[in-house]
């Protein structure tokens, strides 16, 4: 991890019911574009990392005989296995545990799943391991939004997310560092994230991009939500001025659109599959 800072359970207390609410989805398709990729038919293992409340687990489950979810956050964990029992998910099951514990006794995977969560990691550590848990041609997978997406045409029908005046608001209350829990995260990995697989002895990736592009219609609530969801802006870490913040937010929401309705595109989504050297996976024979 960067310098100066260290994992602690306070990352995201308070953001898992948050989630599905203010979270944007993956683009409509993203699993079946990853199972076809991978290969999955109904067979195989799949390990997703920083799960969360379960966004992808849940997605690719009717892809795999088992999916096993791993977070250190029991609260999100908790969240994972109400959204399973709604959806009638009976493959999955869910682990508490860092990603810097694993293997953790659960065995060997086809495809592990980091989506948007590998930065939170002690990559090396990390990458080296999940490559002694994949068996030859097993997949390293990132998911994630596809960064700088080529604009969308067309006015949309309520004005965008006031996101800069959203994080200067944050800043106001938090400090201009983001916050990460009891610390702060500087940005960035040395070398970047791909120098971290090479090292690890993964060939170079294939990439997927899903395209999206829908127009979403959401309220002001949903975009409290979405504050609430990061590490960055998670309830707690406003203490005491929770309240006030909560109020300044909705007011900033209020004057950018007086009646409550904001509207943005989907970003496409963006998959980048990084294999084991070896055969292609027969584990799903």
């Amino acid at each position: 991890m960067p310098e100066g800072w260290q994992w602690d359970r306070t990352l995201f207390q308070g953001s898992a019911a948050h989630y599905e609410r203010g979270r944007l989805p993956y683009a409509p398709g993203f699993a079946d574009v990853l199972a076809a990729a991978l290969g999955f038919d109904g067979r195989g293992r799949l390990l997703d990392v920083g799960c969360g409340p379960g966004t992808v687990a849940l997605a690719v489950a009717p892809h795999v005989t088992e999916v096993v979810g791993v977070d250190p956050d029991e609260d999100m964990l908790a969240e994972a296995a109400r959204q399973a029992a709604r959806r009638g998910v009976a493959n999955a099951r869910w682990v508490t545990a860092r990603a810097e514990e694993l293997p953790a006794g659960l065995g060997q995977f086809d495809a592990v799943v980091f989506a948007q969560s590998f930065h939170w990691t002690d990559r090396d550590q990390v990458a080296a391991t999940v490559r002694d848990m994949l068996p030859p041609g097993g997949a390293f997978v990132q998911i994630s939004d596809l960064k700088d997406p080529p604009a969308e045409p067309g006015p949309l029908p309520y004005p965008a997310p006031p996101g800069d005046r959203i994080g200067e608001l944050v800043r106001r209350y938090l400090g201009p560092v983001r916050r990460a829990g009891r610390g702060t995260l500087p940005y960035g990995t040395p070398g970047g994230e791909e120098l971290v697989l090479v090292r690890a002895g993964f060939e170079p990736p294939k990439r997927h991009v899903v395209p999206a592009g829908q127009v979403l219609t959401r309220t002001a609530d949903d975009l409290v939500a979405r504050v609430f969801s990061n590490s960055g802006s998670a309830p707690h870490l406003f203490g005491e001025r929770l309240p006030d913040f909560e109020r300044d937010l909705r007011a900033e929401l209020h004057r950018a659109s007086p009646d409550g309705l904001f509207a943005e595109h989907l970003p496409p989504t963006e998959i980048r599959i990084w294999h084991k050297p070896g055969r292609t996976p027969t584990t799903l024979d």
